[in-house]
C-alpha cells in the first residue's frame, strides 16, 4: 500500500464519495523514457543489428557504416511512436555549452508532397557551420566547414519535439573544435594503459572504465529580483552593493529544510532529468543562502559529462517556470561560498574491480598502490596542465576562498595511505600492504550502532583529494564542461 495513492470521488448512482486506489509511478518505472537504450535498442533493432551496435558501445569496435540504415530505422520508429518531428546533432563547442541545429525529418517526395524518412547517413553525420565556434586558433576564420558525428557510446534522446544525437565536432580537416572529441581519446588511452597494468595482476581484464560522479552546485535567484539586478542579468555576478544583514555568519543553511518553492523547482527538475535517464541521488541546501547541490549516482565518464552539460540547460528552463533563475557563476555574491563542482573520479576494470579500491589480499593491495601512486605522478607531472583545465576568469574568483580549494593544485591522501608510501619510500617495514578496511567507531551513547569510519578523512580544501576509494576534483567550477578536466587527467594517468 506504501505505492498507492487513494483519491475520493463520487459514487455516480448513490452520490456517496468511495475510494478509488490510483497507482502513484515510482522513479524506476520512468527513468530513461526519454532514451534509446539498451532495452529500446533490443526491442526496435533487428538482433544481429543490435548485436554489433552492443559490441562497439562495450567493446570499442569499430563501428561498421552498414548497419547504419537499420538503426536510423529503429531510432526513427521510436521517434514517431513519441511524436518527434525533427532530429539535431547535439555537440559540445569550446563555449561551455552545448550546440544543435534541428532538421525536420521532412523530403520531397517528387510528387508535389512530402515524406518523412531519417537514414544511415544523417544519423552517422551532419555538416554545422563551424566558422563561428571556438577553435584555440588552429585555423582561419573563412575556413567554414565543419562535421558533427555519431558517438554511439552516448545514448540517443528526445528533447521536447526533438531527436538529440550526441556526437563529435571535428574541422574540415579532423582537428577537434568540441570537448567531445579529445575526450574519447583520453578515454581510449587510459584503457589501453591500465588494461595492460592490470593483466600484471588480473590477466582475464579486457577494458578498463574510467568513472565520474559529479556534484552540481547552484544558486536559486527569485525572477523579479534578478531583473531588477543589472549587473546580475549582464555578467551573472553582483558588482554593486552590499552584503545582506545575514549571509552564511549562522551556518544555518547547510542541509537545512528545503525552502517549499525551491522544493518543487527540485521535484520537477528531477524527474525530468530522471526520463532523460540522468540518475539523480541527492538534493540539499549547501552553505550559502539560496544555494543548493545535486548530485547524481556516479557513471562512465563520458555519458557522465553528457548528462551533466543536459542537466545544466534543463535546470535554466525549468527554473524559470517556476520564477527562478539559474546562477551558475562560480562567484556570484563576494563573502559567501561560491560554487563548484567536484568531480570524483576513478577507474574500474570490466571484471568490478575498483582500481583506486583497497583489497582484502597481498597482491590485490598492491594493486591499489600501483594505481595510486601512477595517479600521484600524474599530477605531479602535470599539475600545470590540470590547473588550465579548470582554471577561467569567474573560477578564479571562488578558488582559494571560502572552503574552495587554492588553484595550487595537491593530492591529499590522508594519514593512513601517506604513512604506507612513506614506507615503501624507506624500505623500513615488512608487512607494507596490511591496509585495512573501515574501523569501527563506538560512542558512549549505549542505543547508537558502531560506526564503520572510513580509512581516510575528506579535505574540503585539497584540489585533489583521496577518499577511499576515488579521487575528488574539487577544482572544477560550476559552469565548466567537466569533460575539460576529464580529457587532462585520463591522459595524464594514461602517460603514467
Amino acid at each position: 500500500m506504501a505505492n498507492l495513492r487513494f483519491e475520493v470521488v463520487a459514487d455516480a448512482f448513490n452520490k456517496k464519495p468511495v475510494d478509488v486506489i490510483a497507482p502513484i509511478e515510482r522513479p524506476s518505472e520512468f527513468f530513461g523514457k526519454n532514451v534509446f537504450n539498451r532495452a529500446k535498442m533490443y526491442k526496435y533493432l533487428p538482433r544481429d543489428v543490435y548485436e554489433k551496435l552492443i559490441d562497439v558501445i562495450d567493446n570499442g569496435s569499430r563501428l561498421d557504416r552498414s548497419i547504419a540504415d537499420a538503426v536510423a530505422k529503429g531510432i526513427k520508429q521510436w521517434a514517431d511512436e513519441n511524436g518527434v518531428t525533427h532530429y539535431t546533432h547535439w555537440f559540445q563547442p569550446l563555449t561551455e555549452g552545448t550546440a544543435e541545429k534541428h532538421d525536420a525529418f521532412i523530403e520531397h517526395d517528387g510528387k508535389g508532397g512530402m515524406i518523412e524518412e531519417f537514414s544511415g547517413k544523417l544519423l552517422m553525420q551532419q555538416e554545422p557551420d563551424a566558422s563561428s565556434f571556438p577553435n584555440g586558433g588552429i585555423r582561419n576564420t573563412f575556413e567554414a566547414r565543419g562535421y558533427s558525428a555519431w558517438d554511439p557510446t552516448s545514448p540517443v534522446f528526445i528533447i521536447d519535439d526533438t531527436l538529440c544525437i550526441p556526437t563529435i565536432f571535428i574541422s574540415y580537416t579532423g582537428e577537434a573544435l568540441d570537448y567531445k572529441a579529445p575526450l574519447l581519446r583520453s578515454l581510449h588511452a587510459v584503457n589501453e594503459a591500465a588494461t595492460a597494468v592490470c593483466h600484471y595482476f588480473y590477466p582475464e581484464v579486457k577494458k578498463v572504465i574510467s568513472n565520474l560522479g559529479w556534484e552540481q552546485e547552484y544558486f536559486l535567484v527569485d525572477e523579479g529580483l534578478y531583473s531588477a539586478r543589472p549587473d546580475l542579468m549582464l555578467t551573472g555576478r553582483t558588482l554593486m552593493g552590499h552584503d545582506s544583514a545575514k549571509n552564511q555568519q549562522m551556518d544555518d543553511h547547510y542541509f537545512g529544510a528545503i525552502p517549499e518553492r525551491v522544493q518543487a523547482f527540485m521535484k520537477d527538475l528531477e524527474i525530468q532529468a530522471l526520463e532523460l535517464g540522468i540518475p539523480c541521488k541527492t538534493r540539499h541546501n549547501e552553505v550559502a543562502p539560496n544555494q543548493f547541490e545535486l548530485a547524481p549516482i556516479f557513471e562512465e565518464t563520458n555519458l557522465a559529462i553528457d548528462h551533466n552539460m543536459l542537466l545544466m540547460s534543463l535546470m535554466k528552463k525549468i527554473a524559470r517556470h517556476h520564477g527562478f533563475r539559474v546562477l551558475l557563476h562560480e562567484k556570484p555574491f563576494a563573502g559567501i561560498n561560491g560554487s563548484g563542482k567536484h568531480e570524483n573520479w576513478s577507474l574500474a576494470t570490466d571484471t568490478g574491480v575498483l582500481l583506486h579500491g583497497p583489497g582484502k589480499t597481498p597482491m590485490d593491495n598492491l594493486r591499489f598502490i600501483v594505481f595510486i601512486v601512477e595517479t600521484l605522478m600524474a599530477v605531479y607531472k602535470h599539475n600545470g596542465l590540470l590547473k588550465a583545465s579548470i582554471m577561467s576568469a569567474t573560477n578564479a574568483h571562488r578558488l582559494g576562498a571560502n572552503e574552495a580549494p587554492p588553484a595550487i593544485i595537491s593530492s591529499f591522501l590522508g594519514h593512513q595511505l601517506t604513512e604506507i608510501l612513506s614506507h615503501i619510500e624507506t624500505s623500513d617495514k615488512d608487512e607494507l600492504f596490511d591496509i585495512a578496511g573501515k574501523q569501527g567507531l563506538k560512542l558512549d551513547i549505549p542505543e547508537i550502532p558502531e560506526l564503520l569510519v572510513d580509512n581516510t578523512d575528506r579535505n574540503r580544501t585539497s584540489p585533489f583529494a583521496f577518499t577511499g576509494n576515488r579521487f575528488e576534483f574539487r577544482a572544477v567550477g560550476s559552469e565548466a564542461n567537466c569533460a575539460s578536466a576529464m580529457i587532462v587527467l585520463n591522459t595524464a594517468v594514461a602517460e603514467a
